[in-house]
């Protein structure tokens, strides 16, 4: 029987009309040697406001990752929800795979919009961009946010048995799942409480596969191999940006000792809040709980107003950091 209905299909077209209806307009861009990324961006830009860009992971695509946070932030700032390369609709010719080509190619993207500051959410591997965004051009970014973004991972971490998978090829089965099972494992470490993985149709996740991950699989399996390739701790730079570190506390994806390691490398220019009872997609579980965090680091210290102010709150989870600092250090 022909299919006629996708209910995959059918969210993402209520997903582009909630970011139409919020104030955006979806725009593709032309930056040259075979590379075109798509981005949402406002439809009316005010100067007053400071700019942020809310950048996507690996899963469904960045409207579905960032819907529900349009309508609490868009009041407060310019937002701009970029596609990154091979996601949505952006995509190169160029053979490079590395996040800091996704960063360049991202901060061309925010020029020809004439933004020359900005403020970042990276969620996972939107995190890797971001912080090499925030590595390669300081003075463009003004405040980070990083929710579980293992970016202080190193090659040696998976000989050390630090992730659920054994290696990457396992890891991108299940980050690229083209079945149902490969699905519902990937809900399942994602998430705490998966939503009925177990109990869905598998009708509704291959549905789910056809539409959001069979699009340039292997160049996204690339991306997932160059992450962990000769990565090295450290050669990870420090960044000088005010940085706000959001984990979930039961990530199988990226475990939360990533947080606690880049805590301890950004050292006093970091916060690190751990959420409870949440696992990878802190951002999609917990999104009152996330949303009030981004608030109290980007709008209650000042960056919405051009100030800075030193963030002093959380100190439970800083001298937690503190008391394992002595127990890390001997591993």
């Amino acid at each position: 029987m022909t299919k006629c209905f996708s209910f995959t299909a059918s969210r993402d077209w209520w997903y582009r009309y909630i970011f139409s209806y919020a104030g955006l307009k979806s725009v593709t861009t032309n930056l040259g040697e075979g590379t075109t990324m798509h981005c949402w961006i406002p439809k009316i830009i005010k100067p007053a406001k400071p700019n942020l860009v809310l950048i996507h992971g690996f899963g469904a695509n960045a409207m579905w990752q960032w819907g529900n946070y349009l309508r609490p932030l868009i009041p407060r700032f310019n937002v701009y929800v970029p596609d990154l390369l091979f996601f949505g609709e952006s995509y190169t010719t160029h053979l490079e795979r590395t996040e800091h080509f996704q960063a360049q190619c991202l901060k061309k993207l925010m020029e020809s919009f004439q933004v020359q500051k900005m403020s970042f959410v990276g969620v996972s591997y939107g995190g890797f961009v971001g912080y090499s965004l925030a590595s390669q051009y300081p003075d463009a970014i003004e405040k980070v946010i990083l929710c579980c973004s293992g970016v202080c991972l190193e090659e040696k971490d998976m000989k050390d048995c630090l992730f659920k998978v054994s290696d990457l090829d396992e890891a991108a089965s299940i980050l690229l799942p083209q079945t149902p099972d490969k699905l519902r494992t990937l809900v399942k470490m994602s998430f705490v409480k998966p939503a009925a993985a177990k109990t869905v149709p598998s009708y509704f996740l291959l549905d789910f596969i056809e539409v959001m991950c069979t699009h340039y699989i292997e160049e996204k399996r690339d991306l997932i191999q160059n992450i962990l390739k000769d990565r090295h701790f450290a050669d990870l730079p420090k960044i000088s940006q005010p940085t706000l570190i959001v984990w979930g506390e039961e990530d199988q994806v990226f475990p939360l000792e990533l947080g606690y390691r880049l805590k301890r490398h950004l050292g006093d220019n970091a916060e690190l809040v751990v959420i409870k009872n949440a696992g990878h997609a802190v951002n999609l579980e917990k999104t009152k709980e996330f949303l009030k965090h981004l608030k109290a680091f980007l709008i209650d210290n000042g960056i919405d107003n051009g100030t800075v102010h030193d963030q002093n709150s959380h100190n439970s989870v800083n001298d937690n950091i503190d008391s394992k600092n002595s127990e890390n250090n001997r591993n």
